[in-house]
């Protein structure tokens, strides 16, 4: 199953190219003062609940604006890069990247339109944008907390309740519908290997199944003394908190399947920290039956 990389992607809106002679270049404080209505534009959209994606979503705190995150559109694909160098450490983040609007009215209208979602996320409480004529970078961040790297069991008791709320109804993943489930246990053996992994991943700045020394979900499960014969295993990076890696799997068909699938009876879960690595967070998931 492909990992899940949600908040780690660049999305890009690209209209139809107008005539060269009717692009006339802006002044820069013309564009800083575009980029810093449309940082005001979205917090007054973000102020008032609105319809995205067919449902309503409350009221949002206002994004504080972060002149570390107000990247230069010319980094294109390459804004992590760009976001390293700016010295700001994030453990959710998303970049948008806009061609066609030259105001910041008009941007906020295709934002909206495309990217409400972003726009309402709870977990992003920094933004950063910048323009250069027709071309737009917005940056949307959490910045990573300042503390000890490790899991907390409120955390990932957190998601355990979380996945069984989940499996608590009927639910489609992609094409598949699955039934109600039985709510999973919690298995410490579980726990200790998706932690080892967690730990792995943001210790060596990888996202992967197999962890750095070639090791299969199953041998890491063994490792730490499970003996159930059924497992699966999801992992997600650069989610803040539980329910932004639960929601993320659960948009996810493959993973969303795991979770609901009822041969599972048992779960372990970990996260891990590490300010230096690309997505700052990693989250492992380990599903087990008898």
């Amino acid at each position: 199953m492909s990992p899940f990389r949600s908040r780690l992607c660049t999305f890009t809106l690209k209209l139809a190219a107008l005539p060269l002679l009717s692009i006339l270049a802006l002044p820069a404080t013309s564009m800083a003062d575009e980029a810093n209505r449309l940082v005001r534009a979205i917090n007054d959209y973000r102020s008032q609940p609105a319809r995205c994606e067919g449902r309503t979503v409350r009221a949002r705190p206002p994004l504080k604006a972060e002149r570390r995150l107000a990247l230069p559109t010319s980094a294109g694909r390459d804004w992590r890069s760009a976001l390293k160098r700016s010295g700001y450490r994030a453990t959710n983040v998303q970049a948008i990247r806009l061609t066609g609007p030259r105001e910041a009215r008009a941007a906020l209208a295709q934002l909206t339109d495309r990217y409400c979602h972003s726009l309402l996320e709870e977990e992003f409480v920094d933004i950063g944008v910048s323009q250069s004529g027709r071309d737009w970078l917005v940056v949307l961040a959490r910045p990573q907390p300042q503390g000890k790297a490790g899991s907390s069991q409120n955390k990932v008791r957190d998601v355990l309740a979380l996945v069984n709320a989940a499996r608590a109804r009927p639910r489609r993943c992609g094409a598949r519908s699955f039934a109600a489930a039985a709510p999973l246990r919690w298995n410490n053996n579980l726990s200790e290997a998706a932690e080892g992994h967690s730990r792995a991943m943001a210790r060596n700045n990888f996202f992967a199944h197999r962890d750095s020394d070639g090791r299969s979900l199953k041998d890491r499960a063994r490792a730490a003394g499970y003996s159930g014969r059924k497992l699966g295993e999801n992992i997600a990076a650069g989610h803040g908190s539980p329910d932004s890696a639960v929601r993320g799997w659960l948009a996810s068909p493959g993973h969303c399947a795991n979770l609901m699938n009822p041969m599972f009876t048992e779960m372990g879960a970990a996260y891990a920290t590490n300010p230096r690595s690309d997505a700052g967070i990693y989250w492992t998931l380990l599903l087990g039956g008898r």
